[in-house]
């Protein structure tokens, strides 16, 4: 690295700490009654996210450099049929997800009938995605009714559309999951494989399904579609069509409101292309600047609905106490909660909830600062941005949920099981993390 830009990485990272390190100071400073265990978790989490940072500067400096590289990704060849095969897969994963949680009910003892059974579905925030796609929204009367107006617009819109074949509400959902889900695995892989060779992107793929919570991606919720579009904006906008890729950022952005982030890496692909070219695409910038339309959209609902484009920033507020917090912060609360959680007897709130959180939020950092070198410079760019907004939630109940659509994570893990036993171990304790997070899920142990 040039003298220059080792300046560069040396100021940026200098920079960085000083900001974490005053924001945490701060923070301790001004929460009365901070716990000991609650301030090592706290201290772990950020010194785990400036170990991301440290490793990921150096590699951000290189990516907007001048070099041979060339400045869009070309499609790799794929196996024949991959596509096919990776779509049938998936669908065939959502059937077993379905079929093995009615299966495990009976064991439990909740003997059901399919139309029972499809049911058990409605559950947790799918409720709200059915409500929304069979009556809209609503400005006033039932106040369950009226706070859904939290809930983005995307999916349910789609799902309305599927109804108009099915007209179950429920029957629909379940259908346009698993159909945005399988999707998304072509799509996932195709992205991956710009990148990675085959059997790096299939392992990378392979720990995407085995996730704790990827039995979201069956449900009738908005991750399988948001998984599908995300992925889908960064392959078109890596591959030469930006515009698309731009529309498809937009469609995130009015699904989740964690789509604008897609901003970051869209960006970091514009300036990367930019100075290799040595001159910005008027394209890579509109496409770009699509993304935050979709999120604008959804705030013209708001108005049109509530008369405030900001009205769902009062229902998070008033009806779920979430607003804007720090993540290191997070990881303090969700530890007392675990703790205290076991000391009253709730064991069932400690296993379903709390614990699945704090390893969810720990295990993306720890794999990030490990594999962060290795990793495209955009997508540890997403990654910090998501995991800010994301985690530091002041009232996380969904962090397993929330980093499965995270695509760096599971590239993360690729990157550090290239060896076969690492590869083994970490697939094993996967499937056995994700199987007991299903069974949590299907015994109701608080799992959002």
């Amino acid at each position: 690295m040039q003298p220059r830009f080792r300046r560069a990485v040396i100021a940026l990272d200098a920079l960085g700490l000083a900001a974490l390190a005053a924001l945490f100071v701060l923070w301790c400073v001004r929460t009365p009654g901070l716990s000991v265990p609650g301030g090592i978790a706290a201290g772990c989490s950020a010194a785990l996210f400036a170990a991301v940072g440290l490793r990921f500067v150096p590699a951000w400096v290189r990516f907007w450099q001048r070099g041979d590289a060339a400045p869009a990704a070309v499609p790799a060849a794929e196996p024949a049929h991959m596509s096919a095969r990776i779509f049938a897969a998936l669908l065939a994963l959502d059937l077993v997800l379905l079929l093995l949680t009615w299966g495990i009910r009976a064991l439990a003892g909740q003997s059901e009938t399919l139309t029972q059974a499809l049911e058990f579905w409605r559950c947790t925030d799918s409720r709200h995605y059915l409500d929304i796609a069979r009556d809209g929204y609503i400005a006033a009367g039932d106040p369950d009714r009226v706070v859904q107006l939290v809930f983005l617009p995307g999916y349910p819109l789609v799902v309305r559309a599927v109804m108009r074949l099915v007209p179950s509400d429920i029957c629909a959902g379940l259908l346009t999951s698993a159909l945005c889900f399988a999707g998304a695995g072509c799509v996932v892989y195709r992205l991956l494989r710009l990148d990675l060779p085959h059997r790096d992107a299939v392992r990378a793929l392979r720990f995407l399904v085995l996730a704790p919570g990827c039995f979201f991606f069956a449900a009738p919720m908005s991750e399988s579609l948001f998984l599908l579009l995300t992925a889908a904006a960064l392959y078109l906008a890596r591959t030469r069509r930006p515009i698309l890729g731009g529309l498809c950022g937009a469609g995130a952005a009015f699904t989740r409101s964690l789509g604008l982030l897609l901003f970051v890496p869209l960006l970091w692909e514009l300036v990367h292309d930019a100075v290799q070219r040595r001159r910005a695409d008027a394209r890579q910038v509109v496409g770009a600047l699509l993304v935050p339309l979709g999120f604008a959209a959804y705030c013209y609902i708001n108005w049109r609905v509530a008369g405030n484009p900001f009205q769902f920033l009062i229902y998070q507020r008033e009806h779920w106490n979430q607003r804007t917090g720090l993540f290191f912060s997070t990881a303090a609360y969700q530890t007392d909660y675990f703790l205290r959680s076991l000391t009253t007897g709730g064991w069932r709130d400690a296993l379903g909830l709390w614990l699945p959180n704090l390893i969810a939020c720990f295990a993306a950092l720890g794999l990030l600062a490990a594999a962060a070198p290795k990793l495209r410079a955009s997508q540890t760019a997403w990654f910090l941005a998501y995991y800010i907004v994301a985690v530091g939630a002041t009232w996380l109940l969904s962090a397993p949920r929330y980093l499965l659509v995270l695509l760096p994570v599971p590239l993360a893990l690729a990157q550090c099981t290239r060896k076969p036993a690492a590869d083994r171990i970490l697939t094993a304790l996967s499937a056995l993390a994700s199987f007991g997070y299903l069974i949590a899920f299907i015994l109701r142990w608080q799992v959002w």
